[in-house]
């Protein structure tokens, strides 16, 4: 474990910041939890700026050590203080895996959400039918990768996991309908109660209440 906890700069309801806080509670690390204002603009201080030019949360500082995309946090976080590597393990094929969702949940579902959603929690635009239709195109690709497995990447939960559980935990409190992916629902189930002990509800089902909310702002 760390010599001091690791400092986090965060948003309650940012999705990436609520998948590296569940990843720390999952590996029981302790983190100094630093409220980053991004709607006033408190991420773009010369201090900030100087931290991480690109000026994006999270960020964390590990006794000096900083990093930032959630992503890679998760993953240093299991590589430097995890008791094992069953989050994300060492052997190549297996972190390949893991990998490749994560990079599935960045570069496709992830970006299919936001481009749906975005617009209209922020700019009051119209729901689109083709995004929507993108969108639903990566589910059925995220259902057809659980076939066979309780968890994205094999039979144990993952970083992976955590990250897709919060696109996820998203939409259903946007109200998406994605029962139709059988694969999906089960599996959204099966690892909620596998996070449930680790702040689930606190950390996850409270912040993406808090982006669902914006729906109902007029």
């Amino acid at each position: 474990m760390p010599d001091q906890p690791i400092k986090l700069y965060y948003l309650p309801p940012s999705p990436p910041c609520r998948a590296v806080m569940m990843t720390a509670r999952v590996l029981n690390l302790e983190l100094d939890l630093v409220l980053t204002d991004i709607m006033n603009g408190e991420h773009k201080t010369p201090e900030f700026l100087e931290m991480n030019p690109q000026h994006t949360i999270p960020t964390m500082d590990d006794n000096g050590f900083i990093l930032w995309e959630s992503r890679a946090i998760m993953a240093y976080f299991v590589n430097a203080y995890g008791a094992d590597d069953s989050l994300y393990p060492e052997e190549p094929k297996q972190r390949a895996i893991v990998d490749q969702r994560l990079n599935f949940d960045l570069g496709t579902l992830f970006l299919r959400y936001l481009k749906l959603y975005a617009p209209i929690l922020f700019h009051g635009e119209a729901y689109d039918e083709t995004k929507a239709k993108m969108l639903d195109e990566a589910l059925g690709w995220l259902n057809s990768m659980l076939e066979g497995r309780a968890f994205v990447a094999g039979d144990k939960l993952t970083i992976a996991d955590i990250t897709i559980i919060v696109t996820i935990s998203n939409l259903d409190a946007l109200g998406y309908d994605f029962s139709a992916h059988e694969n999906v629902k089960n599996w959204y189930e099966r690892t909620k109660t596998e996070l449930e002990p680790y702040g689930y509800e606190e950390i996850n089902v409270n912040g993406a209440n808090i982006l669902a909310s914006f729906l109902k702002k007029d």
